[in-house]
């Protein structure tokens, strides 16, 4: 599902990832001389933004080729491979226990994830495989956690949350489209699954579904964000 270049991956998700960086580590308290675990890291959006308040930082991540992007961009931080990032977990609940295990007492354990509906260039695609075939639930919709009220629970005791906005900008219409189709995640995987005809059937539908836009235009991303203190045992 993951495996794409970095720089696939940064132009379909990271454009949003690296401005929602600051605002989610601003939203967590991440502060100077601090020790933080970068869970789900992608190919370095938060953990440059990490670098940048000179954290003590390591980074877990998924998708082989965005660990080799990791080391390449951080020479000097500990990356790992590891199965961990909240909605594709294969056990979620578990995977946050383990996060709350290696905090210290007093330490915070937050996660962010987009909103499935108000983070704009997924919910255009999710609305255009709904158009091309009703009867199937899209693949974003087959993911969890995309909400408040499932982060919270994810998250457990002390929990709260909220609402981060960044926005993307586009040239035209053929810049988002290229990025779906060699994009990363579920929407990547159901761009290259399409044939000829039915790929043009897409980009017509997605083309209508941001609008019909004649130019540039630019789409909102929201993303909820849900902290908690670990208490002492």
């Amino acid at each position: 599902m993951f495996d794409v270049s970095e720089l696939a991956y940064d132009k379909f998700m990271g454009r949003y990832s690296a401005r929602l960086a600051p605002l989610f580590a601003n939203f967590a308290g991440v502060e100077t001389g601090q020790r933080v675990l970068d869970v789900g890291a992608g190919t370095g959006a938060l953990t440059a933004e990490l670098v940048r308040r000179d954290t003590e930082v390591a980074a877990i991540e998924p998708a082989p080729s965005f660990v080799a992007a990791l080391h390449s961009r951080f020479p000097s931080i500990d990356v790992r491979h590891a199965q961990l990032v909240v909605t594709f977990m294969s056990d979620a609940p578990a995977g946050v226990a383990e996060m709350r295990r290696v905090v210290r007492p007093g330490g915070i354990v937050a996660v962010c994830m987009w909103d499935r509906d108000g983070m704009e260039m997924l919910g255009a695609v999710n609305r255009t495989q709904r158009a091309l075939d009703p009867s199937q639930q899209t693949p974003e919709q087959r993911t969890l956690y995309r909400s408040r009220e499932t982060l919270e629970a994810l998250v457990g005791e002390g929990a709260r949350s909220e609402l981060l906005e960044v926005e993307s900008d586009y040239a035209g219409f053929e810049e988002l489209w290229s990025t779906v189709v060699d994009g990363a995640g579920p929407a990547g995987v159901w761009a290259k699954s399409l044939d000829d005809e039915q790929r043009a059937v897409a980009r017509e539908e997605m083309y209508r579904q941001v609008g019909s836009p004649g130019g540039a235009f630019t789409l909102t991303g929201r993303a909820w964000a849900v902290r908690a203190t670990v208490a002492a045992s």
